[in-house]
């Protein structure tokens, strides 16, 4: 393959190749970074405009499973739906290039990102976007600034750009940047928790009650919070700008001799009726603010219409299907116009609300009694159900990476669902859409670094049932209060908030706890996750093209405001919680000294057995190290369960015996089988007495002879690898 283009990047080369693949789209580019390869395609529909003021972009990022040697796992030989990953990084570069577009585009794009060979250490949705831009730099459609990514991790404090995977694995901090060379146009980011794995034994004379005091308090693992602070945050963006910004100018000049002739294309004419705006303007800006008092999107939906019905009875010359989309597109400019030159200049917002002011919140926990744990969280008019599902380890979701060996385990999930109903839109429950699983993901982002799965799986589940701004922080608040509702430890109280802003040249004002007519109306969507201390999670989305970073420094403090508001108001809650005691599961993690584990687990695992059989329990024990997982459906009878395990480690060890053939020994009858009896020997040692050799007579039914609990004197006779044969003795 001959490349047109050979880039050396920070830490990583990028080739590409535009004159000789996929020749008949409007534009392609042919990516290859180390071992992966990907080719990104761009087609427009030249035909057909679409009217409504929405651009009709596509964004398809598929990966090949035969690009990393594999073939599809399950009963289909062949690449079916997308996988979250797929859909998750479709949506990264879809929300990366659709401000590149110019207003009035109604071209219906595809964009389509394929993965034909990948490297393990390759950054898959850095490349994606890349390959992207690329093609739609180059291709014929009217499109004149590149976009790229980089990601930027920090690993024992050193800030890494364009990382490894590896170094990514081990990295508190992943924060994705997309943008040109001039503005940012999107973030993505989220700390990532650690484990300390070291188990530290604290010599006398501080002792666990619950355990031999001989060998002292075992520490167990900490599940650390890596959230990170503001300032910090700041800077790590500053550095990660800066190199964004220089590789797309790098990118805008290698890339221009290979751009293809500007094809004419059709946009659409959108102004507004300057007569019909006027008119709003001056006789019905009071039936807009009446409009605007109705906070739900259906109910400012009606007055709205209502509104526009009532302005054509009283001008008939408007009466006109045409016409009538030019009032209601006239209509909506003067309610845009007043929503935000109130915010700017009177520094009130259109529900009455300061501009860092969050909303009335109410809490309900554990509402559902079959449900492990529950959470109802109400924010203004945004409402989200939280219900939580523990499981174990055979519970994890399973999937298979491009990128990774073998198959892997997915512990902590966020389903996130997003009926019609919350919106007051009659619309069926379909399949989910790439929106749901974006906001599910930004809430498991969330949460995750403060969760200490240790071996569970945990499952939340999100209903929106109303929803007037930020129903993914609403299921982040919900979901931290489900697993406290459900006892799970947690390192810290992590919330989130969705912040705005409004701007008009110099003049802007940032908005806390943003609905949805702000969300619409409004120049960013920025939503912020942590704890009082830092920030787990981040999301952003420009709209206005550009934001620096001072302003960006100063919404960041307003949203830890914000924050910290909220997390006061979930705490309360949270020292209300009543479990749903004889429905949630119990757990009970504790260390024992690894060389009582024998005893515990018996003869052919008989102990172990009698123990989960006795009081309803699964018993998990790593060998290892002593620790031990009981988890059962009640605290009954995970504590019996512990206190067995505990009272057999405290028991001094009997001394085995030395069993020879020949020994007679004292012994008592433990089951009766069919064959014969199971004697238990003087060190709880099993044997077999079979039944031709109770008596010297023929035996038919072995309870004629004898019965459980007996005490009889018994033979060895002789040795079956582990197993003892055993006769009555004489």
């Amino acid at each position: 393959m001959k490349y047109d283009v050979e880039l050396n990047l920070e830490n990583r080369e990028e080739a590409y190749s535009f004159r000789y693949i996929a020749k008949q789209a409007n534009g392609s580019a042919w990516l290859k970074s180390g071992k992966t390869v990907i080719l990104a395609t761009v087609v427009i529909d030249e035909t057909e405009v679409v009217k409504d003021d929405f651009l009709p972009l596509t964004v398809q990022y598929i990966e090949k499973t035969y690009a990393a040697g594999k073939i599809p796992g399950g009963f289909f030989k062949r690449e079916t739906k997308p996988s979250d990953f797929e859909t998750l990084t479709s949506r990264i570069v879809d929300r990366s290039l659709r401000p590149l577009f110019p207003k009035g585009f109604g071209h219906p794009t595809q964009i389509t990102i394929m993965v034909f060979s990948a490297e393990s250490e390759s950054d898959m949705q850095v490349l994606a976007l890349n390959a992207a831009s690329a093609a739609l730099y180059v291709s014929d459609i009217n499109i004149n600034r590149s976009v790229s990514a980089v990601r930027a991790a920090k690993i024992d404090g050193e800030l890494i750009l364009n990382p490894t995977l590896t170094q990514l694995k081990n990295s508190t901090l992943d924060l994705y940047l997309s943008g040109t060379k001039e503005e940012l146009l999107m973030i993505e980011m989220r700390s990532i928790g650690s484990e300390n794995i070291e188990i530290e034994e604290i010599p006398e004379p501080v002792l666990d009650p619950i355990m031999n005091p001989s060998i002292g308090t075992i520490v167990l693992p900490q599940h650390i919070s890596n959230a990170i602070n503001e300032d910090e945050l700041i800077e790590v963006l500053d550095r990660a700008e800066k190199l964004l910004f220089a590789t797309n100018i790098e990118y805008e000049t290698a890339f221009e001799p290979y751009r293809k002739d500007i094809k004419p294309l059709e946009l659409k004419t959108h102004q507004p009726n300057n007569e019909m705006v006027e008119y709003v303007r001056e006789n019905h800006l009071s039936d807009i603010k009446y409009a605007l008092a109705q906070m739900a999107k259906s109910e400012r939906s009606t007055a709205l219409r209502e509104l526009r019905k009532n302005i054509i009875v009283s001008k008939k010359e408007w009466a006109d299907v045409t016409l009538e989309l030019e009032l209601k597109d006239a209509i909506e400019a003067v309610k845009r116009e007043f929503v935000r030159a109130q915010i700017l200049n009177e520094r009130v917002r259109a529900d009455g609300r300061a501009l860092n002011e969050v909303r009335p919140i109410s809490i309900d926990t554990n509402i559902l009694p079959a449900a492990h744990a529950s959470c109802l969280f109400t924010r203004g008019q945004t409402q989200a159900l939280v219900v939580l599902t523990m499981g174990g380890s055979k519970d994890a979701q399973m999937f298979e990476s491009l990128t990774d060996k073998g198959t892997q385990n997915e512990n902590f999930m966020v389903h996130y669902n997003f009926p019609g109903f919350s919106v007051g839109e009659a619309s069926p429950i379909m399949g989910t859409k790439r929106r749901e699983l974006g906001h599910g993901n930004l809430a498991k982002r969330a949460l995750e670094p403060i969760v200490n799965l240790d071996g569970q799986t945990i499952r939340l589940v999100s209903e929106i049932l109303e929803s007037n701004g930020s129903s993914s922080m609403a299921t982040v608040c919900g979901g931290y209060l489900a697993l406290r509702a459900a006892d799970i430890d947690t390192s810290d109280t992590v919330a989130g908030i969705a912040m705005g802003m409004v701007s008009n040249g110099d003049k802007y004002a940032i908005l806390s706890d943003i609905m949805g007519l702000e969300d619409h109306d409004g120049d960013m969507d920025f939503k912020v996750t942590g704890s009082k201390e830092g920030i787990t999670a981040m999301q952003m989305d420009i709209k206005l093209g550009g934001i620096s970073l001072d302003i960006l420094k100063e919404a960041l403090y307003q949203a830890k405001e914000g924050r910290s508001h909220i997390i006061d108001i979930m705490r309360e809650a949270e020292e209300k919680i009543e479990f749903n005691d004889g429905v949630i599961p119990s757990t009970e993690h504790f260390h024992i000294d690894p060389g009582f584990i024998g005893e515990i687990i018996g003869q052919a695992g008989k102990t172990i057995r009698e123990i989960i059989e006795k009081f309803e329990v699964a018993i998990d024990i790593d060998k290892k190290d002593g620790k031990v997982k009981i988890t059962g459906k009640n605290k009954e009878g995970v504590y019996g369960a512990k206190t067995h395990i505990e009272k057999i480690v405290n028991t001094p060890k009997k001394e085995k015996i030395k069993y020879e053939v020949g020994g007679v020994h004292d012994g008592v009858v433990k089951r009766i089988v069919d064959f014969g009896a199971f004697v238990e020997l003087p060190d709880e040692t099993d044997g077999l007495l079979h039944i031709s050799k109770i008596s010297k007579e023929r035996v038919n039914n072995v309870k004629d002879i004898l019965s459980e609990g007996q005490k009889i004197r018994v033979e060895i006779l002789e040795f079956k690898g582990n197993k003892i044969s055993l006769g009555m003795a004489e």
